[in-house]
């Protein structure tokens, strides 16, 4: 059997169309591991955790563009930065960022180390939700 230019063509068509279906079945499934702080290493470094804590501290960049939180789950506390993207988005759903302080939330970041000191980063405006 000989393979033509266009054998090859179906052939990767149909391993595109069967990838994608694969995607769109399994990618709703994939849910972010819920952690303690304590159980956070450099291991975890460029994954996305959540976690349930509250925002002690509070601080801005000095171009007052990024934020720079304290939160503490009871196990450990770390930084949580939340770049200017990330607070344009949670502005835009009519929240201020200072009313977070104090209150429990749960995060939902992406584990970064910064001057060797393990951080989260904010993945997005919805990734900060006030719970009970």
């Amino acid at each position: 059997m000989e393979i033509t230019d266009d054998k090859l063509l179906r052939i990767a068509l149909i391993t595109s169309l069967i990838g994608m279906i694969g995607l769109l079945i399994f990618t709703p499934t994939i849910e972010v591991k819920k952690v303690k702080i304590e159980d956070i290493d450099r291991g975890m470094i460029d994954e996305e955790v959540c976690i349930d804590c509250v925002i002690m501290d509070m601080h801005t960049s000095s171009s007052k563009s990024s934020y720079f939180l304290t939160v503490n789950d009871g196990t450990g506390q770390m930084s949580l930065i939340i770049f200017e993207k990330q607070a344009a988005e949670i502005q835009s759903n009519n929240f201020d960022i200072n009313d977070f302080k104090g209150k429990n939330v749960e995060v939902t970041g992406k584990v970064t180390e910064y001057n060797s000191e393990l951080e989260l980063i904010l993945s997005s405006g919805d990734s900060l939700k006030i719970t009970n």
